[in-house]
């Protein structure tokens, strides 16, 4: 959840055209950002709920409204092999194109379906950017929601952000088209994908989606040459069964790479799932060995530190690099992010970068 919700709206967001669009002649638009490729009628929104055509043009109505604010350890995220120790100044406007019954920030994701008002607050890119640095962050990360929800809004912030030395981390459901991953990948340093489920019932049921475009748009970004750590959140009864955790795990390796992080992590009750328990700490140790087995060389358990398997080992040799305790990170990366007992470097981005010290989650003051 974000540290912190607005709770005030400061003015309505401007209404800025859909940089992926395709004008039809009845009047409709065809909306490429997201894999629904949505055709949105005349006063209509498209299944995200925040993407309007007026009068033939397709617009972004959530364009600098800021529904929620964090500043986060970056593994919090979680990224556990981009610039450890730092912290990301997180942002989030209303909307998603998913409408997950497991959703855990639905307040703000599903709010466009549910018909709820959010208090938002207005904020430039350029106010983005220098709040990130007044935070003494080294990236910003769009996240909590879809962020391709705000593609216009993420993509103008992130290249200031680039300008002035931030990293650009994306959170995502893996529902950007090609065409979007484009656009995104001059300015994208990382993407963390939630990969939900092995299968494709399971999304059509759970979350209004399909797997098939999930898994292009994971190809897509590694194509572009952007950093991926994929995270599975294991419900029970839902997606843990061993043979759909084997497959996802051996379709990583065999299309991102054995060093891919694979992030399986413990459920707990959310939103309309909420008779269904907490994940059993065996289900999630049991996830953890199904990765590694099928050649999986990075796999952590989240929510679960109980379990302490939330350390990075070298891929060479296994001799421990970084160790993880709750958010505070302790790092034994010899100069350009190598092993210090073999050399073999870390598969990652940005090891040197930063003060690769304790983090703790801050909130940030907004009114």
């Amino acid at each position: 959840m974000p540290l912190v919700h607005l709770q005030s709206r400061s003015r309505v967001p401007a209404a800025v055209p859909t940089v992926l669009a395709e004008a039809q002649p009845d009047g409709s638009v065809r909306c490429g950002v997201c894999a629904h490729r949505c055709l949105v009628r005349p006063d209509r929104t498209g299944i995200c709920g925040v993407r309007e055509n007026r009068d033939g043009v397709l617009v972004s109505t959530v364009y600098g409204a800021v529904a929620a604010i964090g500043v986060d350890p970056i593994e919090k995220k979680p990224f556990f092999h981009v610039a450890p120790g730092t912290l990301a100044y997180s942002i989030a406007t209303p909307g998603c194109p998913f409408h997950c019954a497991f959703c855990q920030n639905w307040e703000i994701a599903q709010a466009p379906r549910l018909g709820t008002p959010v208090p938002t607050r207005h904020m430039s890119p350029d106010s983005v950017v220098d709040a990130a640095l007044d935070h003494d962050a080294a990236a910003i990360a769009y996240t909590y929601v879809e962020p391709t929800i705000f593609l216009e809004y993420a993509l103008d912030t992130a290249r200031r952000a680039r300008a002035a030395g931030l990293l650009n981390l994306f959170v995502t459901d893996g529902y950007a088209t090609p065409e979007a991953v484009g656009l995104l990948a001059p300015v994208l340093d990382a993407a963390n994908v939630d990969l939900k489920s092995f299968s494709d019932t399971f999304y059509r049921r759970r979350c209004g989606a399909r797997l098939a475009p999930v898994l292009d748009a994971l190809q897509a970004y590694r194509r572009a040459g952007t950093w991926l750590e994929v995270t599975t959140l294991v419900i029970p009864g839902e997606n843990d069964d061993p043979g759909e955790l084997r497959a996802l795990a051996a379709w990583l390796v065999e299309n991102l790479g054995a060093e891919t992080p694979w992030h399986v992590s413990r459920f707990f009750p959310a939103f309309r799932m909420l008779d269904v328990p907490p994940t059993p700490i065996a289900t999630v140790r049991r996830a953890v060995e199904i990765g590694r087995e099928a050649g999986l060389v990075h796999v952590y358990a989240g929510n679960a530190p109980e379990l302490g398997l939330e350390d990075t080992h070298c891929a060479g040799c296994g001799e421990l690099l970084v160790e993880r305790r709750g958010y505070r990170i302790f790092a034994h990366l010899a100069d350009a992010g190598s092993c210090p007992a073999c050399g073999r470097v870390l598969a990652g981005r940005y090891f040197t970068r930063g003060p690769q010290r304790p983090g703790a989650p801050r909130g940030v003051p907004c009114g």
